[in-house]
């Protein structure tokens, strides 16, 4: 019973009060009195990188009951803010890292009472300090609380924007404000809302739970009163000064730590660069055609990419180990978008198997998502070939840096009109970009990377396999 409960049973008197027994043990019957747990809700590990997490809002209060699954805390991990729920039924009773601050992957950052008369017992265990606690600290209220391997869950699946419209309130009060609580909403969302002036008390949330994204205020403010919008606009024709403070030191956000530590592992990595021009008139005639079937420039180089690489699989190979490397048995293709506060990489699963029309659509949906800060681990952390394209900037060549754990990153700059040497000694004007390709020496040579950029390059100036 107690393997089947996963929970350990505690008699309540201790054994050096209780009487000896002049009756032998084996007549006797044993009686448990089974005691109430109370249990940690540790910081959990949302991807195979994480090592800290950033309450970003706490979807409960303390006193508040729970149900198993039901979502307890955003937590902000170094790519992603992510729901995270109960495994358990009962009440949270402390709250150990308020709102804002951060904690260590796997460190205590909530008590869990199995009962409302436990309240009072697991808030006197709750330590002093917060999520910057001593580590003796945090290793007394181990002991005198009950643990667990794990008391919160992240949920697998996420619902796609096609796979079901979101539900609008009836009220235009956010659920998570109604009542005087605090109002959900993702950072990059309430930074937007403080530039415009907008409170988000007013405002409908379409995310997970009715948080709201930056697209609901965005959508809130182009219904706003013409004073609120006139007043987050400045005047003349200039865009808006960065609102920071000169002479100030900034921390890190979680996702820039991120971005820190796998640039400083991707130095470790001996690599190579080769560069390569590549014709567009053909591509650009392509994306002329099929641009207003939703198709992008993007999902265009990541389909022409993933093809390449199916005739050249050296270069989709990754080495983790500096001993041995893996030939990767999919092609997804991951794609460097900017955004509020740090960089990520949303993936293209199976570029070179899925048809052009359903990658944009795909595509679309990452951004936005991305944008929302509401990828999946999955979404992000699964690229074998990655591009980062600064071409819509007028940015015309780059070298990019290597992700740990992947073979190669392509660089793609503008395609701008040259002037070219044609066969038969003429000059002739046309469209080239330059891609540069940053590789894993230990893996990819120089021989494999020219191979394939001649590959893709016969791809994108004969693209007719593209919309196959």
């Amino acid at each position: 019973m107690s393997h089947l409960l996963q929970s350990t049973f505690i008699p309540t008197t201790p054994t050096t009060l209780r009487r000896r027994s002049v009756f032998p043990t084996t007549h006797l019957r044993k009686t448990h009195v089974v005691e109430s747990k109370i249990r940690e809700i540790f910081m959990p590990a949302l991807s195979s990188t994480m090592t800290e997490g950033k309450i970003i809002s706490w979807m409960k209060t303390e006193g508040d009951k729970l149900a198993k699954g039901e979502s307890v805390v955003v937590v902000e991990s170094d790519k992603a803010d992510m729901d995270v729920e109960s495994f358990y039924d009962g009440y949270l009773a402390s709250i150990i890292v308020p709102e804002g601050s951060s904690a260590p992957v796997g460190s205590p950052i909530a008590l869990l009472a199995e009962s409302e008369d436990e309240i009072s017992l697991a808030k006197s265990k709750t330590p002093t300090s917060t999520s910057t606690s001593s580590p003796a600290a945090t290793a007394s209220v181990t002991e005198e609380v009950s643990t667990v391997a794990a008391a919160v869950a992240v949920p697998v699946t996420a619902t796609s924007s096609s796979d079901a419209a979101p539900v609008k309130m009836a009220s235009s009060i956010h659920p998570a404000s109604e009542g005087g609580k605090r109002v959900v909403a993702s950072p990059y969302a309430k930074k937007l809302a403080k530039e415009l002036g907008l409170d988000l008390r007013g405002v409908v949330g379409s995310g997970p739970n009715g948080r709201i994204v930056a697209k609901d205020v965005e959508a809130a403010a182009g219904s706003a009163p013409i004073g609120v919008a006139a007043a987050a606009k400045p005047s003349g024709g200039a865009p808006a000064a960065p609102a920071v403070e000169l002479g100030t030191t900034v921390p890190f956000t979680t996702m820039q730590s991120a971005v820190s530590r796998n640039m400083v592992e991707s130095l470790a990595v001996p690599t190579f660069r080769v560069g390569y021009t590549i014709t567009t008139n053909a591509l650009d005639a392509l994306y002329k055609k099929v641009k207003s079937k939703g198709v992008t420039m993007t999902a265009l180089l990541a389909k022409a990419t993933a093809l390449a690489l199916v005739q050249h699989p050296v270069v989709n190979s990754s080495c983790r180990d500096g001993k041995s490397f893996t030939y990767n048995s999919s092609i997804n293709i991951a794609v460097a978008v900017a955004i509020d506060g740090g960089l990520i990489t949303p993936v293209l699963q199976d570029a070179d198997k899925v048809d052009l029309y359903s990658l944009s659509r795909k595509w679309k949906e990452l951004v936005d998502k991305a944008r929302a800060k509401q990828l999946q681990p999955h979404e992000y952390t699964t690229g074998t070939f990655t591009l980062s394209n600064l071409g819509m900037f007028g940015v015309d060549r780059f070298d990019a840096i290597l992700p740990p754990g992947t073979g190669a990153i392509m660089a793609v700059g503008a395609s701008q009109p040259t002037l070219v040497g044609t066969k038969d000694g003429r000059i002739g004007m046309k469209n080239q970009m330059q891609v540069n390709v940053t590789a894993d020496h230990r893996v990819i040579y120089g021989a494999d990377l020219a191979a394939f950029l001649q590959t893709l390059a016969q791809i994108i100036e004969d693209p007719k396999d593209l919309t196959l």
